[in-house]
């Protein structure tokens, strides 16, 4: 570990100087993920050192994504659902307005499946004809897909496309439905200045040999703009598929933040 004097981890004290945890290698890129004991510990509360954060796991009492992690650095990552059997909690990690992690809690129906972003199709080697009864006794290349959290998925709809967003069943790791990316959906910002926003995609702009920008309008009719690598679709039409965290992902100014705190704080006298 390294020790920082100014932790990136969003909640850890940025005046303290603490011991900052890495992430152990997994499904996660380094920068978009948070080690579980800073959820465990820092977050939840329910441990107060590392070493009680160690003792937890090692009884095999978190689960993300349906499978048992003792390691207290494993990455939890976007859409990812951890399960605390012992308190019947699952939290799903999703990003607030600020571009923050946040723990949102859901119910247990909802954390039966997860939304996954499409980010490689490809086929593999050619396959012995013997053993695949999807070849009719020729051989021939697997399709498959890589999501965004490195599941790979054999066999996907051919109507699935690299952007798409497929909801995965977490039990049986299939594929239960997929959603467009295409104008009039719903979706997550989950990179660059707008992290932590939703909107409805309204066109997205070609540019030749550089980023397509994808241009969105939120719920308070607010029109942003960002890279087609940034947007994560979240469900059919206006309806996002996962329950949102509070403030549904509109960010407000600079001036409405203070007028509502404002409010907040004359209502508070007023009590």
């Amino acid at each position: 570990m390294k020790r920082l004097n100014a932790p990136k981890h969003w909640m850890l004290d940025k005046l303290g100087g603490i011991w900052a945890p890495r992430p152990s290698t997994g499904p996660h890129k380094l920068r978009e993920c948070v080690p579980l004991v800073v959820l465990i510990r820092n977050r939840l509360k329910y441990a107060l050192t590392r070493r009680e954060v160690t003792l937890i796991v090692m009884q095999r009492l978190i689960r993300i994504d349906g499978k048992i992690r003792t390691d207290a650095n494993y990455p939890a990552g976007l859409m990812d659902v951890i399960t605390i059997e012992k308190t019947s909690e699952q939290f799903r990690l999703l990003y607030d307005v600020k571009g923050r992690f946040v723990l949102h809690r859901i119910t247990p129906e909802e954390s039966a499946y997860k939304l996954c972003r499409v980010r490689d199709l490809s086929k593999s080697a050619k396959a012995y004809a013997g053993k695949n009864p999807f070849l009719n006794g020729k051989a021939g290349s697997i399709p498959y897909l890589v999501t965004h959290d490195g599941r790979t998925i054999r066999y996907p709809n051919p109507d699935i496309k690299i952007n798409d967003t497929i909801k995965v069943d977490i039990k049986t790791g299939k594929i239960l439905e997929h959603f467009k990316f295409e104008p009039g959906q719903v979706a997550l910002i989950i990179r660059g200045n707008n992290v932590g926003r939703v909107g409805t995609i309204i066109s997205r702009e070609h540019h030749a040999s550089s980023y397509d920008i994808i241009h969105l309008k939120d719920k308070h009719n607010a029109v942003f703009a960002t890279r087609l690598q940034n947007v994560f679709v979240i469900g059919n039409g206006a309806t996002p598929a996962v329950s949102l965290p509070k403030r549904k992902g509109v960010r407000l100014s600079i001036l409405e933040e203070r007028d509502r705190k404002i409010k907040k704080d004359s209502s508070a006298v007023k009590a």
